[in-house]
């Protein structure tokens, strides 16, 4: 039985890590929690793993090859991905590494999708009867107005235009853009949700953390907050085809109103999750317990509401000779 975990583009996630390695020893003493990253030497979420590896680019076409001998060489028996780059590949490839014995920890290719493509993602959100942000005419252009990629990440490109002096009509030229409402902080709070679905789509666990403060688009301050945004996705989202594993979806709530509006969804763990693992939301766990163990899973609300998350920078100290050139 492979009970090894593997997790790639590790990066900076030794919150991550450090929680699947703490979990998994629970139930497999010898088992070991490895990373990959594209120069694993310089991540400080490899050196504190159990063992690293260095995968290319998600874009080399012999990225799945290594991957895959990676895991068999290592009794590699649950991989978890952690950027969006990497989720459409590994679900094309899930067959390929299920007939090993080696879960892949994403969702269904046509969910990926929908979620990579953020027209997609808006018609999603109404299915399940969440507002998306309005859609602006960007030839007759409101302000202030708010623009995003609609196949971007990690904030790249975004853009907030709040009066007509600041407009460029070369933004018209570009199809990628989407133009809509600005949600603004005086009139909503922003939200990210930690949820868990297991392989058949069904919600497991939900956990609101209200953004208070974010640094380089990550999240610096936060709080979990079990209320009426909670109960609204509780019910709404009980089944969504296609979603596995630990998803990270994006939301504002209107202060006085409580209008909710769906931003989008990312099928991959969230930089802040740590909070919610803190917070009893285990979802190391409950991938080890599901796919590992292959246990059923309950639905769980036992977290902890109301818990604060204050980040702050640490090091990683390693000798210089330890670096490749």
């Amino acid at each position: 039985m492979k009970t090894n975990i593997l997790v790639t583009s590790a990066g900076r996630r030794v919150s991550l890590v450090k929680a699947f390695q703490h979990e998994l020893k629970f139930q497999f003493q010898e088992a070991k929690v490895f990373t990959t990253d594209m120069k694993p030497e310089w991540s400080s979420a490899c050196r504190v793993s159990d063992g690293f590896f260095t995968l290319p680019l998600v874009t080399d076409p012999e990225y799945i090859n290594i991957l895959f001998d990676l895991c068999l060489k290592n009794s590699v028996g649950l991989v978890i991905p952690t950027i969006d780059t990497e989720l459409a590949l590994l679900a094309t490839n899930r067959q390929k590494f299920d007939d090993a014995g080696i879960v892949l920890a994403v969702s269904d290719l046509g969910f990926v999708e929908r979620c990579r493509d953020k027209r997609k993602t808006n018609q999603l959100f109404e299915e399940f009867g969440i507002q998306f942000p309005k859609p602006m005419n960007k030839n007759k252009p409101v302000f202030p107005i708010f623009i995003k990629p609609y196949d971007g990440s990690l904030s790249k490109d975004i853009m907030l235009i709040r009066d007509a002096k600041d407009w460029n009509y070369s933004l018209l030229e570009n199809e990628k853009l989407m133009f809509m409402e600005y949600l603004s902080p005086e009139e909503y709070q922003e939200f990210t949700v930690d949820a868990y679905f297991d392989q058949s789509g069904c919600l497991k666990s939900l956990v609101p953390r209200r953004r208070i403060e974010v640094r380089g688009g990550e999240v610096s301050k936060a709080r979990t907050e079990k209320g009426a945004l909670y109960e609204t996705l509780v019910s709404k989202f009980a089944e969504m085809e296609g979603a596995r594993s630990c998803l990270t979806m994006q939301f504002f709530e209107h202060k006085t109103s409580g209008r909710v509006v769906g931003i989008e969804i990312n099928p991959r763990f969230g930089g802040g999750y740590p909070l919610s693992y803190n917070a009893n939301a285990n979802y190391p766990a409950m991938l080890i317990k599901e796919y590992l163990l292959n246990e059923t899973l309950d639905f769980t609300d036992n977290w902890i509401s109301d818990l604060v998350m204050l980040r702050y920078d640490s090091e990683i100290i390693v000798q210089s000779d330890a670096f490749a050139d």
